[in-house]
C-alpha cells in the first residue's frame, strides 16, 4: 500500500533551451530559482498560494501548472490527488523564454513523487522526465531543470531520454529580459515545416560543437552558438530580440535567443560587465549575470534528498 509523506519542498532552476543551434535538444540550467512546497491536508481540499512572479495572475485551482503536474504524477503512480496545500515563491519571469513552465512542471512532478513513500523507486528520474515532457510538450527545458548543467535530450521509442554534461568551471551566463512576453506556442507557429538541407547540416555541426564549447573549450562559444534553424524565422514576433542578438554577436559576444524568446542569453568565459552589456542593449532590457546551476532541482522532505550546492 502506498503511504503519503506529510510535506516536501523543491527548488527548481530557470533554464535556457536551444542555445542557438540545439533546437529542442540542448538546455542549460541557470541559478535563478522558484521554491515550491506541498503539504498534505484533509480530504481533497486544494489551497494554492503564489508569491512573486505570477501572483494575482496565475490560477489558484487545479489549473495551476504545479498542481496539474502533481495530479498527472499521482495518476502515474496509481494514486488519486490527496488534499494539498501548495505554496509557490516564484522568481523566474513568465513568458520570457527562461523555462518558467518547465520549472512549474518539474516542481509538481518531483513534489508528488516525494510525497509518496516509495515514489523515488516507482518513478525514477528517467520516468519523471517522461511525465514532465508529456506535460510540457518537449524535453529540453524540463531535462535541464531536472538534472542541472548542460543537458542533451532526445526521443527514443516513444519516450524521452536525457544526459547531463558538466559545463566548464568558468562558464557564465548573462540574461537580458525585455518587458514584453511571448508565448512558446505562438513562437512555434512561426517555424516552417521544412528547412534547407544546408541549414540542417549547419545546425547539426554547430550543435555538436556547442557541447564541446560549453564543456571543454569556451573559446568556441561564438561559432558554436550560430543558428540558422529557428531564430530568424521568429524575428517577426520579437524583432528587438533578434536585432540585439545580431548587435552583440557583431562585437564577439555569444548571444542567442533564450528558448522561444524574447529574452536574450549571452554565454561567456567568466562574467561580463553588466553595465557594458546594458549600454549596448539600450533601454527596455533588464540585464543580470546568472550563475550556471550545476545541481538541478533539489528536493527536501518526503523521501527524496538531493545534495545542495
Amino acid at each position: 500500500m502506498n503511504q503519503l509523506v506529510s510535506s516536501a519542498s523543491v527548488r527548481v532552476p530557470a533554464t535556457s533551451a536551444n542555445l542557438g543551434p540545439g533546437f529542442d535538444a540542448l538546455g542549460l540550467a541557470l541559478g535563478w530559482h522558484d521554491d515550491v512546497t506541498a503539504a498534505l491536508v484533509d480530504a481533497d481540499r486544494l489551497d494554492v498560494e503564489v508569491e512573486g512572479v505570477g501572483s494575482g495572475v496565475v490560477p489558484l485551482d487545479e489549473r495551476h501548472l504545479v498542481v496539474r503536474a502533481m495530479v498527472d504524477t499521482f495518476a502515474e503512480l496509481d494514486l488519486p490527488r490527496p488534499g494539498l496545500e501548495v505554496r509557490c515563491v516564484n522568481r523566474i519571469p513568465h513568458g520570457r523564454g527562461l523555462g518558467s513552465s518547465a520549472a512549474a512542471v518539474i516542481a509538481g512532478v518531483l513534489l508528488a513523487r516525494a510525497l509518496v513513500d516509495d515514489g523515488a523507486r516507482r518513478l525514477p528520474d528517467d520516468a519523471a522526465l517522461g511525465v514532465a515532457s508529456r506535460i510540457e510538450g518537449h524535453p529540453d527545458n524540463v531535462a535541464a531543470a531536472l538534472l542541472g548543467g548542460l543537458t542533451i535530450a532526445w526521443g527514443e521509442r516513444g519516450g524521452v531520454r536525457a544526459v547531463r554534461v558538466d559545463p566548464a568551471p568558468t562558464l557564465a551566463a548573462t540574461v537580458l529580459v525585455p518587458e514584453t512576453t511571448l508565448a512558446t506556442e505562438k513562437a512555434r507557429t512561426l517555424l516552417p515545416a521544412s528547412v534547407p538541407h544546408v541549414d540542417a547540416a549547419h545546425a547539426a555541426g554547430r550543435a555538436a560543437l556547442l557541447v564541446q564549447a560549453v564543456s571543454q573549450d569556451l573559446s568556441l562559444l561564438l561559432p558554436a552558438t550560430e543558428d540558422r534553424l529557428h531564430q530568424a524565422y521568429r524575428a517577426g514576433a520579437m524583432p528587438r530580440s533578434l536585432l540585439l542578438v545580431e548587435r552583440l554577436r557583431a562585437v564577439g559576444l555569444a548571444a542567442v535567443v533564450s528558448g522561444a524568446g524574447p529574452s536574450v542569453l549571452v554565454l561567456s568565459d567568466g562574467p561580463l560587465d553588466v553595465d557594458a552589456v546594458a549600454q549596448r542593449a539600450g533601454e527596455g532590457w533588464e540585464v543580470r549575470t546568472v550563475p550556471v546551476d550545476r545541481c538541478g532541482s533539489r528536493v527536501t522532505g518526503g523521501r527524496v534528498r538531493v545534495p545542495t550546492e
